[in-house]
């Protein structure tokens, strides 16, 4: 990030805007070592140290000084993942990119729906394999296994986050 912020994102009295670029690329790097798309995790980070969350193209561009062209393929990506959303100002033709609200909770039940959808895939996949009697249908037939256990601990680990945010002093969360 700039110091420089674009007028439309308002920052807040005490701000460090160098610390927030450097928290920025420092998270980045973290979610780019984690396997995301390197663009998308830079503009992921961007809109999670932005004070409204959400940010317009141009804003993104300016901030993280990269072409319109990264910032659309960065938030392509961050879209088919559920991590972003894509709301249109009022009274403009300008789209802004706004992070869902419970972020987290809504990245990781996703992630529970292609858990299912992968389980599903490898006990179809281990009569293609020659049933799992072999070594490549036991291989496809344990990470079948893997997949549902780790859907049903997903599943009542997200109940429990729930459970858990209600004691915390954490904002109500807004509606959608």
């Amino acid at each position: 990030m700039s110091s420089s912020v674009d007028r439309e994102q308002e920052v807040p009295d005490g701000r460090d805007e160098d610390a927030a670029g450097r928290f920025v690329e420092r998270f980045a790097s973290e979610l780019a070592e984690a396997g995301m798309q390197r663009m998308a995790a830079r503009v992921f980070a961007a809109l999670l140290v932005s004070e409204t969350g959400s940010m317009t193209s141009a804003e993104l561009a300016s901030a993280l000084r990269i072409s319109p062209a990264a910032v659309s393929g960065a938030v392509r990506y961050l879209s088919q993942v559920n991590m972003v959303g894509r709301e249109r100002e009022p009274g403009s033709r300008r789209d802004r990119y706004v992070l869902h609200n419970e972020l987290w909770y809504e990245t990781f039940t996703n992630r529970d729906r292609v858990l299912t959808r992968w389980e599903q895939v490898m006990k179809d996949g281990v009569a293609s394999a020659g049933g799992p009697d072999t070594a490549a249908g036991a291989r496809m037939a344990e990470t079948a296994a893997f997949f549902a256990f780790l859907h049903g601990e997903l599943s009542q680990l997200m109940d429990r986050w729930r459970e858990h945010r209600t004691t915390l002093d954490l904002p109500p969360i807004p509606p959608r």
